[in-house]
């Protein structure tokens, strides 16, 4: 498989090195509580839900929770966190790539997971986010701008890797999507970097 394997991301989360750690929920997602891009009640996956802060968050915020991680010391670190916020979610071990719910959902988070998957994987994980949505439904990703600098041409690296606008755009083209207008204000990362937070519909 291309990219970062199961036994990689295990390992980080077994050893405590995540450099990705905020410490809390992005910044971005509490905006999008508050503006009502969340709705409470509303069935929400967070796929790649790694130590759980924006599980708990939106849990917290009154929304019915899927939690999605591979990795199991990920979920159980995310399900001590729920357990000290006295918060209700779900948890699954699964593979985003192969799984599904129920029944569509009104909702999926992506703040870390798109740009974790190796590229190659992108319409893969794009067409099982469309099958996981209703009619309706909302895509609110952050895409992480890390453009490559001093690379040659054609080179990828990551994670993260870097989630071109142009290149969301034929990911998730405007006829499976509903895309806002631009321009989309980037939202400032912890490392320097810069996310661009878009709210999709599915068609």
């Amino acid at each position: 498989m291309a990219g970062p394997t199961q036994e990689f991301w295990q390992s980080r989360f077994a050893s405590g090195n995540m450099p990705w750690d905020r410490g809390g929920p992005g910044t971005q997602l509490a905006r999008w509580v508050e503006d009502g891009s969340f709705k409470p009640g509303e069935r929400v996956i967070v796929p790649g839900c790694g130590q759980g802060w924006d599980v708990v968050a939106l849990a917290a915020a009154g929304m019915k929770v899927t939690g999605l991680d591979y990795a199991p010391d990920a979920l159980a670190l995310c399900r001590q966190l729920i357990e000290r916020n006295a918060v209700q979610a779900e948890l699954v071990e699964a593979d985003v790539l192969t799984w599904m719910p129920v029944e569509p959902v009104d909702a999926v988070f992506d703040q870390a997971c798109l740009c974790a998957l190796h590229p190659d994987l992108w319409v893969r994980y794009a067409n099982q986010l469309h099958q996981w949505l209703r009619p309706g439904g909302k895509l609110l990703a952050l895409f992480m701008q890390l453009p490559p600098v001093d690379k040659p041409e054609g080179v990828i690296s990551g994670p993260p890797y870097h989630c071109d606008i142009n290149a969301m755009r034929a990911l998730f083209p405007a006829d499976r999507w509903e895309w806002p207008k631009p321009p989309y204000a980037g939202v400032a990362h912890q490392h320097g970097l810069v996310e661009l937070p878009v709210v999709l519909v599915r068609k």
